[in-house]
């Protein structure tokens, strides 16, 4: 599946601690939420139709992450990223209905005094990873089937698999199910460029009201070989989502070693650097 018509953004600040560990708290120092959990803002990666604009070159793949120019702080960022049908009215967002997920890694330069976290996330092709398995879901209530999933990450070096992100459930997530996608149409409709943010309701119109969006719904932290350990060339990236109620950790390890997982009930993406 090819996503070129289909607009693309992340979600910053949905799991405690992840902000801090990137370095990146202080960018949102000034973007009032209505609670601690809430995330701060939502950010482009992928805008169809941005002409003259870096977020128009196509970022997603499935086996390979390209090293920018001069860049040594590349990070793996492990996420679920969710598939979802957008509904409008009076080119306003009404509603969004999540129709697949996958793993995804929201790969980021970890530059400092840019003004947009889009600045971090797309430096052109191979700089994006989703897997070629999208699971099918019919809703984001409370007890359905993404509930029971979990989101793993490994960095391999020279045959040397390490843990990169926290094993973790998708429960982990401060905002989630129903409350996550309100605040989506919201950030949709009423964002602003403002800080670090942009006007998403203006890319929207810029991507002639795209159908469909891509949203990678929040980074895992870090353990502490990731956070100290940065991409190189030969490297490999690994990201897992997967069923914890039919895999446990250990079995997602020695896949991962291996680089064989399972046909069923799980989403990886394996990524060589250069």
């Amino acid at each position: 599946m090819t996503f070129e018509k289909i607009i693309g953004f992340g979600i910053a600040g949905n799991v405690a601690g992840h902000l801090e560990q990137a370095g990146e708290a202080a960018d949102f120092i000034n973007v009032e939420t209505v609670d601690e959990a809430q995330p701060k803002a939502l950010f482009p990666f992928y805008v169809p139709g941005a002409i003259n604009s870096f977020l128009s070159v196509y970022p997603f793949s499935n086996d390979r992450i390209k090293t920018p120019n001069n860049a040594d702080n590349l990070q793996i960022e492990a996420e679920v990223v969710l598939l979802c049908d957008i509904s409008y009215s009076d080119n306003k967002v009404v509603k969004l209905t999540p129709t697949h997920f996958s793993a995804f890694n929201d790969c980021s330069i970890r530059k400092a005094n840019v003004k947009k976290i889009s600045e971090k996330k797309n430096w052109g092709m191979e700089s994006k990873g989703i897997s070629t398995t999208l699971l099918a879901i019919d809703n984001l209530e409370p007890g359905s089937l993404l509930d029971d999933f979990r989101i793993a990450s490994f960095h391999k070096r020279n045959g040397k698999l390490s843990r990169y992100g926290e094993d973790c459930p998708v429960l982990d997530y401060n905002y989630f199910h129903s409350n996550l996608l309100e605040w989506i149409k919201n950030q949709m409709n009423h964002q602003q460029d403002e800080g670090p943010a942009e006007n998403i309701a203006e890319l929207l119109f810029i991507a002639d009201y795209p159908q469909q969006a891509l949203i990678s719904i929040g980074a895992t932290c870090y353990t502490p070989f990731g956070e100290k350990n940065y991409l190189q060339a030969g490297d490999t990236s690994i990201v897992v989502v997967y069923n914890g109620k039919i895999y446990s950790q250990h079995d997602i390890l020695t896949m991962a070693d291996s680089e064989q997982f399972a046909a069923e009930h799980l989403s990886h993406v394996i990524q060589q650097v250069y």
